[in-house]
């Protein structure tokens, strides 16, 4: 008998194994997806918070280039403005005219913080300038800085009636000082004549208002200012204003990282995880860039997984105690059933399983159906002690039986009596058949042939007092098939149906290939079966009776479905004088080659 380990494969280290992985794999599938969850929602709010200030940074910096914008209109439409550039161009008194049109952008040129020049360049490419940086008037410190020349500056900005954004240049350098400049310029317009070219003007606007207008927004990162072209327009601590960081066919991964690049080295951002942002500004056509420090955000979102990591951990542990628990007392159960189990395995069939109130429901449900078990196998015990010794009493030795039919044979041939000699011979073969391995299994045309001796030998006794007919398809002879299986069915045909039966009593057998089953019909005109026991043997009810046809026709179904499963199918259908029908229906099954 093969020895139980409890404690190796024991139900309880199963149990507690198949808990935590059935915990465990959940918990941290959850914990997962609430950590990508509240990171999904983090990083949203963090796009929308980078978004909203991306916005306002933007919505900031059109509103004062806006309100510049109108220093510029005040020049470029001023009448005194527009006159004295006739007469520079006309080139009547040159000096004076430039030194009256200098005093009057003069006029104009404290209106506005963080202008730094307001230079006029006339159609004769005279240049009058009134700034902070220099006190000569007829040159501009910022000129120089500009990466196109004054003439190509003056034909872009005379070409239409457009205000021109010139981003930022070099730095520029006066004295002891240094700045930043960008420019907004538009052409000189005579309303009195508005397509004459007079010149240009261009408002110089320090660098630095750009650099408050993003920092005014910038809480928590950075943010600056880049041209279409790649240009760097304004950034705070940064050298490389006024220069082109990348390529205007970069892509945008190499975008990103020169955007990048460009935050860690002014030294606001610092050395963490970086997020990049952008906003396009329609007016300007300039890039507004965010970076945001987001080192923070990533150890709080780690602070809060270990949290859970220690939350999941302390919780699992106290519930895996109470499980193991638990489990322990319903295994103790177990084991006392199971040691009960294993006297009756040793041939102690007196044993009972003791159930108390403290079994789990499922234990205690073992436990007395074993003890119902143990009851009906000590009837069976008996039942089948009685049954091998009626067994023994009825044993002959078929041997025995051949030789004393052969010996009657020889007798019978002696006296001419042919006829029972056949009958003897037809007998001997059948109960060869059915006596040597019963539940074999044979070809549809042996069992058939058998039938046919049987039949035979039937209508000898009852003087040919019925007819029969046996109909097979060629093709199934050769299929397999149990013996002995369509007997019963015969014999109760025979003896019961056409007991009684007036007129000429016909049985009828038709045997049939159905796709992957056999489907047997066997038809006789007896007597008929009541309609309540047909419904009753459909249904596996038969009566115990002292018409013995009826138990061999229960058995004979009992063998097809313990034969075949559930596949097989048997129904019965008969009428009281109309005969009975039974079509039983088995699927083929394949003979192993032993």
């Amino acid at each position: 008998m093969r020895r139980i380990y409890f404690d190796r494969k024991s139900m309880k280290t199963r149990l507690v194994t198949a808990f935590i992985i059935t915990s465990l794999i959940p918990i941290i599938f959850v914990n997962i997806l609430a950590y990508y969850n509240t990171s999904n929602l983090v990083k949203q709010n963090v796009e929308s918070m980078t978004h909203a200030n991306l916005e306002q940074t933007k919505v900031s910096l059109d509103v004062w280039l806006d309100s510049y914008e109108d220093i510029l209109f005040q020049v470029y439409t001023n009448d005194d403005i527009v006159e004295l550039t006739d007469k520079i161009n006309a080139r009547e008194d040159v000096a004076n005219d430039r030194q009256k049109l200098r005093k009057t952008l003069q006029g104009l040129f404290y209106t506005k913080d963080y202008i730094k020049s307001i230079t006029v360049i006339t159609q004769s490419g005279v240049i009058v300038s009134y700034n902070q940086l220099t006190s000569s008037t007829t040159h501009t410190s910022w000129m120089d800085s500009l990466s196109m020349p004054k003439e190509e500056l003056y034909r872009v900005i005379s070409s239409d009636n457009k205000t021109h954004l010139i981003p930022t240049g070099d730095k520029v350098v006066f004295g002891s000082s240094s700045c930043y400049l960008f420019h907004i310029g538009h052409r000189i317009i005579d309303y009195k004549n508005v397509k004459k070219q007079c010149g240009i003007v261009l408002v110089s606007i320090d660098e630095k208002l750009l650099e408050e207008i993003c920092s005014s927004t910038t809480e928590g990162g950075l943010n600056f200012l880049i041209d279409g072209r790649g240009h760097l327009i304004s950034c705070r601590n940064s050298e490389q204003k006024g220069r082109r960081v990348f390529s205007e066919y970069a892509s945008e991964i190499e975008k990103k990282s020169v955007y990048e690049s460009l935050a860690r080295k002014t030294g606001i951002v610092g050395s963490g995880a970086l997020s990049v942002y952008s906003a396009y500004d329609e007016k300007t056509g300039w890039c507004i860039i965010r970076a945001v420090n987001q080192e923070a955000l990533i150890q709080g979102m780690h602070q809060q997984q270990s949290m859970q990591i220690v939350i999941v951990v302390v919780s699992l542990t106290a519930v895996l105690a109470i499980m193991v628990r638990q489990v322990a007392k319903m295994s103790g159960s177990i084991k006392k059933v199971v040691k009960v189990m294993g006297t009756a395995g040793k041939g102690d069939l007196s044993v009972r399983a003791e159930v108390d109130r403290d079994c789990p429901t499922e234990v205690e449900i073992i436990g007395r159906e074993f003890n119902l078990m143990m009851d009906k196998l000590k009837i069976s015990v008996e039942k089948q002690k009685n049954a091998e010794i009626a067994a023994l009493e009825a044993q002959i030795n078929p041997h025995f039986i051949y030789n004393t039919l052969d010996m009657i044979n020889w007798m019978v041939i002696d006296k001419d009596e042919y006829e029972i000699s056949n009958m003897i011979t037809t007998l001997a073969r059948i109960l060869r058949y059915g006596i040597s391995n019963s539940n074999g299994i044979v070809t549809i045309k042996e069992e058939t042939d058998w039938l046919k001796q049987y039949i035979f030998l039937k209508q000898t006794r009852l003087k040919m007092a019925f007819e029969c007919h046996i109909n097979a398809e060629p093709e199934i002879m050769a299929l397999p098939i149990h013996k002995l299986l369509l007997q019963p069915f015969i014999e109760n045909a025979i003896l019961h149906g056409f007991e009684g039966a007036d007129g000429n009593c016909v049985l009828q057998m038709d045997l049939e290939r159905d796709e992957d089953f056999i489907k047997i019909g066997i038809r006789d005109n007896g007597r008929g079966i009541s309609k309540s026991l047909v419904q009753e043997m459909n249904q596996g009810i038969f009566r115990s009776q002292d018409d013995r046809n009826h138990i061999g026709m229960e058995n004979a179904i009992t063998r097809i479905f313990m034969y075949y499963g559930e596949r097989a199918g048997v129904v019965i259908e008969s009428e009281p004088q109309q005969g009975t029908f039974v079509q039983i229906r088995i699927p083929i099954i394949e003979e192993s080659g032993d």
